[in-house]
């Protein structure tokens, strides 16, 4: 008997991690175009790469991190070694960095002001 319904778990949540690394990469190639020209400084197209780079990893990981969970899920292996929670983990550290990025960026726009 089957631990899980085969081809529909797995699935939807590599699915999810692909739109979660999608929308870094978009949001990645939008600051590359606004940033720069609303703060007068051309590094900060480095904040998109970083984020392209993130969002490549991410997507790399998913595909990885299914993998592991497929395979623990089916009958023949130990179902104990399931993912765990690193690339939560990895995208919440990038969020955080990415709006500490962006407090710096409006307060010191205010302070030039």
């Amino acid at each position: 008997m089957a631990l899980y319904d085969v081809g529909l778990q797995p699935e939807r949540t590599e699915l999810a991690w692909r739109r979660t690394a999608l929308a870094i990469a978009v949001g990645s190639l939008v600051s590359m175009r606004i940033l720069p020209v609303m703060l007068d400084s051309a590094l900060w197209i480095i904040a998109g790469v970083i984020g392209l780079i993130v969002s490549a990893l991410l997507w790399v990981a998913a595909r990885a991190r299914y993998r592991a969970a497929y395979r623990a899920l089916e009958p023949v292996e130990d179902a104990s070694r399931l993912p765990d929670a690193r690339l939560l983990l990895v995208s919440v550290l990038f969020s955080v960095a990415v709006g500490a990025v962006a407090l710096f960026a409006v307060v010191s726009a205010a302070a030039e002001r």
